[in-house]
């Protein structure tokens, strides 16, 4: 017989709804907009490292695309509203990864995002910091913020330079972690560097913010350039827990679209499938203003309020009892 029980406690599902409640207040006292988007859309997300849960239309063929697609985030939707003058804005609800279910990971989680109009990463990374010290306050703790560039973190870590090391020197700084180099690229290397020798050596109960990533890990954001160019995107970690990913938004289809076709160049060089492209969010995106936005995984926010490495203990029913 399954176990009907919840995998959350009572008292988790109520730490839950209050957090809830904080966020809507937190917005509301600065007056950003709750709104909502679509979860199921005819584009999909062409990122290489996630893969989308899609389903199919079975009515009329007017109504548009059969195949959609389910949200990972619902940065193109909030980013089209931005374009046609919302103003400041979040949503909080329901996104889905397909093949991410595990100890710390369930196929269907919760994402808090919301837009800054006006504002750059940086300016972000400081209220990003104030909501996640506003829900530690929930189980009466806080947290200091320490921001440091990606360079300098690798630097002080690591003591090599990860925009000139080469990437033997990389491969050579991960010591004796075994890892299988086929097929890997430079950005994975870093990205072993951060999650297998940097992340873990993060100070519990402290919040770290990492900012002025590599242009090649730019995604949706803007390339300040330089010596070495950088994107203005960061990273928040409440100890070596990565809690939110936030950009200064580029506002370029030209150059998007680019980036839109190099992920699906490399999917297809992988044999994944390619995913349509979101033509509404390129076509809104010159109307784009000048913002920031940040996504923050609230199911992973709340594990850290409640000191448990499993993801099934702030959710109702995990994927194993959905």
């Amino acid at each position: 017989m399954p176990d009907w029980r919840p995998s959350a406690s009572i008292d988790a599902l109520r730490l839950r709804a209050r957090f809830n409640q904080l966020a809507r207040e937190f917005f509301r006292a600065r007056d950003v907009l709750e709104v909502e988007t679509p979860i199921l859309s005819a584009a999909g997300n062409t990122e290489p490292n996630i893969a989308s849960f899609h389903t199919d239309f079975s009515g009329h063929v007017d109504a548009g695309a059969r195949r959609r697609w389910l949200r990972t985030s619902p940065e193109y939707p909030l980013k089209r509203l931005l374009a046609a003058g919302v103003g400041d804005c979040y949503e909080l609800g329901r996104v889905f990864r397909n093949g991410e279910a595990g100890g710390r990971h369930n196929p269907e989680f919760t994402m808090l995002e919301w837009y800054r109009v006006g504002w750059d990463h940086l300016r972000l990374i400081e209220e990003t910091a104030e909501l996640v010290n506003a829900a530690l306050a929930l189980v009466g703790r806080s947290a200091a913020l320490r921001a440091t560039t990606y360079r300098d973190l690798y630097r002080d870590a690591l003591g090599l330079d990860p925009f000139s090391a080469s990437d033997a020197e990389l491969r050579e700084a991960l010591g004796d972690i075994a890892i299988d180099p086929r097929g890997l690229s430079r950005d994975d290397w870093l990205d072993l560097l951060m999650t297998h020798r940097i992340q873990p050596a993060f100070p519990a109960g402290a919040m770290t913010a990492v900012h002025d990533w590599p242009a090649s890990q730019a995604a949706l954001a803007v390339i300040r350039n330089g010596t070495s160019p950088v994107a203005e995107r960061f990273e928040l970690y409440l100890g070596p827990t990565e809690l939110a990913n936030g950009y200064h938004e580029l506002n370029d289809a030209v150059e998007q679209r680019a980036r839109f076709d190099h992920d699906l160049r490399r999917r297809n060089a992988r044999g994944d499938p390619l995913l349509p492209v979101d033509e509404a969010f390129l076509a809104g995106l010159p109307n784009l203003p000048a913002c920031a936005g940040v996504a923050l995984g609230v199911d992973r926010l709340l594990m850290a309020l409640l000191e448990t490495p499993r993801i099934a203990d702030v959710l109702a029913f995990d994927f194993a009892r959905a």
